[in-house]
C-alpha cells in the first residue's frame, strides 16, 4: 500500500535532498511548492518527488493543495525542512492503517540544541492545554508530522490557508469525534531559518491565524469547561516551517 506524504515547501533547497533521500519504501513524496525562489521545485523533481505548484501563498494553501493532489487512502504530512526524518513516518501512519487512530500526531522529541526554541515550546504547551480544555483533545503537542485517511480529511472542510491550517485540522477532527493520538518522533534542528519562530512577522501572523481558529470552536468537549472570554494568544508553536 503506497502512502502519499505531503511536504509543504517554501525555499527548502538545502533540506530537500536529505529529506527526499530518506523517504521509506512505499511512501511517495508530494512537494507542494509555495512559490520557492531557490530552485526547490527543480531539486524536488530531480529527487523523484511529485511537485505541485501552489500559487496561493500560505502554509495551509500548500498543505491542502498537496492533499488534493494525493491519491492514497492514507496521507501523511510533514515539514520539508529536515527537522523530521522521513524514516519515522511509519510511526504515525501504521496506527491509522491498523484502525487504532483516525488522526495520528508525531509528538516532538527534541534532539539537538536549537531544534525547538523555548518560546515555541511554551506556546505549544499553552495551545495544547487550551485544546484539551475546549475540545478534549488528549495530546501534548500539535506535531507537524501527522497521518490520517485522505477522504476523511477532505470531509472536515478545512478552510484556513495560512498557519492556522494544522490547528484547524485537529480542532475539526475533535469536533467530528475522531480518535486522536500521538507518539514520540525525534525532532532535529531544521535546515535554514524558520518562517515562523525565526521572524517576528511570521510569529505574529501565526498567532493571529491560531486565534482565529480557536475562536471558531463551536462544540465543547464532553465534560470540558465552557470557554469564557476571548481566546488566548498562543505563541507560534505548531507550523514550524
Amino acid at each position: 500500500m503506497e502512502i502519499d506524504v505531503v511536504l509543504p515547501c517554501l525555499n527548502e533547497a538545502g533540506a530537500l535532498p536529505w529529506v527526499l533521500s530518506r523517504m521509506p519504501s512505499g511512501y511517495r513524496a508530494i512537494v507542494a511548492d509555495n512559490g520557492s525562489t531557490d530552485g526547490s521545485a527543480v531539486i524536488a523533481a530531480a529527487h523523484g518527488a511529485h511537485v505541485v505548484h501552489v500559487p496561493q501563498r500560505g502554509f495551509g494553501a500548500a498543505c491542502h493543495a498537496g492533499l488534493l493532489a494525493a491519491s492514497s487512502d492514507i496521507v501523511c504530512v510533514m515539514d520539508a525542512d529536515a527537522s523530521f526524518d522521513p524514516g519515522d513516518l511509519p510511526a504515525v501512519a501504521d496506527p491509522v492503517a491498523a484502525g487504532g487512530a483516525d488522526l495520528m500526531l508525531g509528538r516532538r522529541s527534541v534532539r539537538g540544541k536549537g531544534a525547538w526554541p523555548l518560546h515555541a515550546r511554551i506556546g505549544n504547551r499553552v495551545l495544547a492545554a487550551e485544546l484539551r480544555r475546549r475540545v478534549g483533545v488528549p495530546v501534548r503537542d500539535l506535531g507537524p508530522m501527522r497521518a490520517a485517511r485522505r477522504e476523511a480529511l477532505l470531509g472536515l472542510g478545512l478552510e484556513d490557508r495560512r498557519f492556522g491550517y494544522p490547528l484547524e485540522m485537529v480542532v475539526r477532527a475533535a469536533e467530528a469525534g475522531w480518535r486522536i493520538a500521538e507518539t514520540d518522533i525525534p525532532y532535529y534542528p531544521r535546515e535554514g531559518k524558520s518562517k515562523v519562530t525565526g521572524t517576528l512577522g511570521g510569529t505574529m501572523r501565526t498567532v493571529k491565524d491560531m486565534r482565529r481558529v480557536l475562536a471558531s470552536i463551536t462544540a465543547p468537549a464532553p465534560g470540558a469547561a465552557p470557554a469564557s472570554g476571548p481566546a488566548p494568544a498562543p505563541l507560534a508553536a505548531q507550523a514550524s516551517s
